[in-house]
């Protein structure tokens, strides 16, 4: 992680040698004394820059940047953004009922995307006026209009095509390609909007994609938008004229330490797709996730004990794969640093260590013969880049109360999820 005077990807630095890593203008040790550890901590100047990033770039069009509700659902954050202009990207009912309960006015800046909507589902977007269904095949689209004839209320929708581009990321979070179990077959829907045109329930409003998350490049984003631009100059000539086109999110990020440049990054994805929309006049809709939150937030942890197995070191965390499941189920690599740095003739060297958790799992881990500034029983180390996909995919295994967050506004920090008790967990449970 940068800690000089370049810029940094993250809003996480120590402001001197020594001095305790800091969150803009809090100090993360600070945080951990009024909040206790696990603990998730956010920028919400980080997240409104990323935000502004992308509006900057799409200025001279007609666009609006839907966030991905999936890649963290805080309530807060879904209000900071909606007060800044975003609209949202919704996957579940659940987080249409976040986005109502955080932001009840940015109802109508919603599309719902996700493979498996169920008619209750539908029946609570079509009631509070969502922007649009990104609708995934020709049953659900069926559904969609035995639900609005039902109440009445005309369906806007977008079919999400597969434009079979390929993705170089993860083959878990790879979602373009045919044998994918996301959108339909690009071939096919040209007939399909057509038999749409002849319900009087359906308004064919838009089209789709979406190719893949932490995708580094701009390249088959352009790809895939000059496949979906076609298909809309098609559709425009048999008289169905859509007014957007849903270029999806993906963008991805550098989880490793060093510069990056996040400006430059978006500029090169806004040209790729400015120069695959071609003569389009309609509203571009875009949904990033990762890249507004992910450098934006840390997973805090206390070391509980530092231990040799053979060869091996291991750094025992507070925090563990129910805290941060990511390097357990993508062997994602997430930098790792100690909240404090010892420096002089006390600091040490490196060591290459284990950074494990308490969970009763071999693979309970954050990283594995990883380079570490040595710590100790006691010591706090922020686990970087946890804004996404962190406290979202977060679980009670093992009987573990769920961590709390905290976002940091400037010099200030306020807690937005308080951690988990006992006694919520047993809650739901009868005897």
């Amino acid at each position: 992680m940068a800690q000089t005077s370049n810029p940094s990807p993250r809003p996480f630095s120590y402001p001197q040698p020594g001095a305790a890593l800091h969150c803009d203008g809090v100090s993360l040790e600070s945080l951990a004394r009024r909040f206790d550890t696990p603990l998730y901590v956010y920028s919400a100047g980080q997240i409104l820059a990323r935000l502004r990033l992308f509006q900057q770039a799409l200025a001279g069009r007609d666009h609006l940047v839907c966030y991905a509700v999936k890649a963290n659902s805080a309530l807060a954050i879904l209000k900071l953004l909606a007060q800044n202009g975003a609209g949202f990207d919704i996957v579940s009912g659940g987080e249409l009922q976040r986005v109502l309960a955080a932001a009840p006015d940015a109802v109508s800046r919603v599309v719902f995307s996700g493979v498996g909507k169920t008619a209750a589902e539908i029946d609570l977007a079509l009631k509070t006026g969502i922007l649009q269904f990104n609708v995934e095949s020709e049953a659900e689209l069926k559904l969609l209009a035995a639900r609005a004839r039902k109440f009445k209320i005309r369906a806007r929708f977008a079919l999400r095509v597969n434009p079979d581009v390929f993705a170089d990321t993860h083959p878990y979070i790879s979602t373009g390609l045919r044998e994918h179990k996301f959108g339909i077959d690009i071939r096919l829907a040209r007939a399909i909007y057509k038999e749409a045109a002849n319900d009087r329930w359906l308004e064919a409003h838009g089209i789709s994609v979406h190719i893949g998350s932490q995708i580094r490049s701009a390249v088959p984003f352009g790809a895939a938008i000059e496949r979906v631009s076609k298909l809309v100059q098609q559709l425009s000539r048999k008289g169905i004229a859509l007014q957007s086109i849903d270029a999806g999110g993906g963008l991805g990020i550098d989880y490793h330490a060093g510069v990056f440049d996040a400006a430059a990054k978006v500029e090169e994805y806004a040209a790729a797709l400015e120069h695959a929309l071609g003569d389009f006049k309609g509203r571009l809709l875009i949904e990033p996730g990762r890249f507004l939150v992910a450098q934006a937030g840390v997973l805090l942890a206390r070391v509980l004990y530092v231990k040799r197995n053979g060869k091996k070191t291991f750094v025992i965390t507070d925090a563990a794969m129910n805290d941060l499941i990511r390097p357990a189920l993508y062997q994602a690599w997430h930098e790792i640093v100690p909240v404090r740095t010892r420096i002089g003739k006390g600091a040490g060297k490196p060591r290459i260590v284990d950074v494990v958790g308490p969970v009763c799992e071999s693979g309970d881990f954050f990283a594995r013969d990883r380079k570490l500034a040595p710590v100790e029983p006691g010591d706090l180390v922020a686990l970087l880049d946890a804004g996404a996909y962190g406290m979202a995919q977060s679980s009670n295994y093992n009987t573990r109360p769920r961590a709390a967050e905290v976002l940091v506004e400037g010099n200030k920090a306020r807690l937005i999820r308080r951690r988990e008790s006992m006694e919520d967990l047993l809650s739901p449970e009868v005897l």
